[in-house]
């Protein structure tokens, strides 16, 4: 039996963050930056003047305060007929009404638009061509757009070759963007790690989920999946946070060695093979399915994938596995990247494009 596993970064099914398409990457960097300074400040638990100035300041940026602005990337969900935030002024502006965190109800969150029709069809697309026994789906809003993608979209592009197996567990970014999991075979047992912690603090950003699937034999295939801290902020911060991730996935895929030889670790890591963190899983014995012979594409997974500096995504085998490995693919005709290789038909643009990932795969003869 062949089993083709892959790793694929969809970029959500159908509603993204709209931060995230923005054009001009400092500008996206720059509001995922605020965004995160705005909810660290509304987790305090006494406003001082200085918090509800930088409050304020954040607000009126984002046009937050504006509930029918159409562009706006932020919002505070405030529950109606609670206690609030801020109140608008009658002259203008915006004041900070409440004390502290204990003494409003409501949330910040990104604003999320539908993506565009055609992106949808290509992330479909690229999934129908993988055509993966086990895929692990990275930045997916929950496990129900899963089943929806699946019966609304990859039923007309596959047929009968579908995934009667799905899986997603909520992870700890509120933007949703977690891991999940379409797979052939039975999806047994789900170990979720969202409560490790550090420090007081969580150790991933999303999750590392460990998906026990059901081989033939009865023989258990442990994938663990992974979406690693970005490279957004500052260098040194978010490569000790990946890092840590590492450590702690390096620690989990060992204790799942014990429970079976067939263990994967999958997922988009945001980081290149050479680096610091990749290294403390590369350490371990675990090996990327692209530095096998049979691969002889383009090193990176990211973008136009020209330089190893856009390899971003993963498959990683255990020892026991390596062996098995017949063939390997990076199916990149979902990305726009014209002049550098070529697109599937349907890709015309950036807005259409399925994702600016590639899907790595594998098939292992089992």
């Amino acid at each position: 039996m062949t089993l083709r596993i892959a790793t694929f970064n969809t970029e959500n099914l159908f509603h993204r963050p709209r931060v995230f398409a923005l054009p001009d990457p400092e500008e996206r960097r720059e509001t995922l930056e605020d965004f995160a300074a705005l909810v660290s400040l509304l987790d305090h638990a006494t406003y001082t003047a200085d918090d509800k100035d930088k409050i304020v300041e954040l607000l009126q940026k984002y046009d937050v305060a504006a509930s029918q602005s159409k562009s706006r990337p932020i919002l505070v969900n405030e529950t109606r007929g609670g206690a609030k935030l801020f109140r608008t002024k009658r002259g203008g502006g915006i004041e900070i009404v409440a004390k502290g965190r204990a003494h409003w109800v409501g949330w910040a969150e990104l604003v999320r638009d539908d993506l565009d029709e055609e992106a949808v069809h290509n992330t479909g697309l690229v999934i129908a061509e993988v055509d993966a026994d086990v895929l692990l789906t990275v930045e997916v809003e929950d496990r129900l757009t899963l089943h929806r993608f699946q019966e609304q979209v990859l039923s007309d592009l596959m047929g009968a070759k579908r995934y009667p197996f799905n899986m997603l567990i909520d992870g700890n970014d509120s933007r949703g963007i977690d891991i999940g999991l379409y797979s052939r075979l039975p999806i047994t047992s789900l170990r979720s790690h969202i409560f490790d912690s550090a420090a007081g603090r969580p150790i991933f950003s999303r999750d590392c989920p460990e998906f026990e699937i059901e081989l033939p034999g009865g023989k258990p295939l442990w994938i663990l999946g992974n979406h690693f801290k970005s490279k957004i902020g500052d260098p040194a911060a978010t490569t000790k946070k990946r890092k840590a991730q590492a450590e702690r996935v390096r620690d989990i895929y060992k204790k799942a060695l014990e429970r079976s030889a067939n263990v994967v670790v999958a997922g988009d890591l945001n980081d290149g093979p050479d680096s610091e963190p990749l290294g403390v899983l590369l350490e371990t014995g675990l090996q990327d399915v692209m530095s096998h012979r049979t691969y002889t594409g383009a090193p990176g997974t990211h973008g136009t994938g020209t330089s190893l500096e856009q390899k971003f995504d993963y498959v990683m085998l255990a020892p026991a596995l390596w062996d098995l490995v017949e063939d390997v693919k990076v199916e990149r005709r979902g990305i726009f990247a014209p002049g550098t290789f070529k697109s599937f038909a349907t890709v015309t643009s950036k807005a259409d494009q399925a994702s600016d990932h590639a899907a790595v795969y594998a098939d292992l003869d089992l």
